[in-house]
């Protein structure tokens, strides 16, 4: 059968791109003639995956910024989705949906799929536009049951369904937990509060060598590097930059914990790979997919209880592994053929 991905843009670093492109290739892996479309190109494209089974298409050198190069984007979409034999097609934000619902050519199933938890969707304008253009569709996939239901009570969805992020890959090795390292992963932008991870291993007390590595590259790199020098740690905080998904399971091998402190989340990939690599993670409670896949949980915001348990983690050895051992038993859920059987058993239940 035909599968379309659908993105604002489908190569920005992120985990919508993530999972969209780990989706994709699993899929065509199947057998599943299948096609990643971005609506416009990627600033900075990064590659998810290195020898792509699936088709990939981009519709717009940059986002429409007039109604006459918007017009002339939906023709450009319009005749794509007309070339290629219907079957389901997956818009992964409501901004995707907005754009690509009214341009599926007889034939698909509109699937609308939200990589956010009900408690952002309900903060901004995502919740009004998922209860006006989401009912309509054949299923409204979210990440967890809790926020499925939560969905289907408040914004009125009969369609609601539950599918979680998958993990691209299983690896056979787990971190030894010896090596004196906190780290993080993700975009240095925001929303991921990177500032309050340094703060809190500023005030975590951990003695040298323990060092904070940051994965990722963003807006906010200068101003974090400023913030490690007010905290009085920037000789402990080191900046990797962007790492390839290939030298990712490196990167958690050498780590003893993983810190969480974004704003929001809806299922994020890092806690689900951290945890496959048996690292324990310390995460702000902000999603019912965070609950899913974290373990040691702090209220949001709460920079000194986040200390606390990060300094907690780095002064016990065997308190990381046994929360290793559980963080690798609770990804078993998210193993990529797992999470592909349920979109199968999806389409089946579309298709009857």
């Amino acid at each position: 059968m035909s599968v379309v991905l659908a993105c604002m843009d489908a190569d920005t670093l992120g985990g919508v791109q993530q999972v969209t492109h780990t989706l994709a290739q699993g899929l065509a892996e199947r057998g599943h003639e299948v096609h990643v479309i971005g609506l416009h190109r990627a600033r900075r494209p990064f590659r998810y995956v290195d020898r792509p089974r699936y088709h990939r298409h981009v519709v717009s050198r940059a986002e429409p910024a007039t109604r006459a190069a918007r017009a002339l984007a939906d023709r450009r979409l319009r005749r794509l989705l007309g070339e290629i034999e219907p079957g389901y097609a997956i818009m992964t934000s409501p901004s995707a949906v907005i754009r690509v619902r009214g341009l599926l050519p007889a034939g698909w199933r509109p699937i609308g799929q939200y990589h956010g938890s009900y408690d952002h969707a309900r903060g901004c304008w995502h919740l009004g536009s998922i209860r006006k253009h989401y009912p309509g569709l054949d299923q409204a996939v979210f990440l967890c049951e809790e926020d499925a239901a939560r969905f289907a009570e408040h914004a009125l969805l009969p369609n609601a369904w539950a599918l979680p992020n998958p993990l691209a890959r299983w690896p056979a090795r787990t971190a030894a937990l010896a090596a004196p390292r906190v780290l993080g992963v993700g975009r240095l932008e925001g929303v991921k509060r990177f500032d309050r991870l340094i703060s809190a291993f500023a005030r975590a007390g951990v003695p040298e060598p323990w060092e904070l590595h940051l994965v990722g590259d963003g807006s906010e790199r200068d101003r974090l590097r400023a913030h490690a020098e007010r905290e009085g740690v920037a000789g402990r905080v080191v900046f990797r930059g962007p790492v390839p998904v290939a030298d990712l399971p490196a990167e958690y091998l050498g780590a003893s914990v993983v810190g969480l402190t974004s704003e929001h989340e809806g299922l994020p990939v890092v806690l689900l790979e951290s945890g496959a690599h048996g690292v324990p993670s310390v995460a702000f409670d902000v999603s019912g997919g965070v609950r899913a896949a974290g373990q040691v949980l702090v209220p949001p915001g709460d920079v000194d209880a986040f200390a606390a348990e990060l300094g907690r983690l780095a002064g016990s050895v065997t308190e990381r592994r046994r929360l290793g051992a559980d963080a690798r038993a609770r990804a078993e859920a998210f193993r990529l053929d797992h999470v592909l059987d349920g979109w199968e058993r999806l389409f089946a239940h579309i298709d009857r």
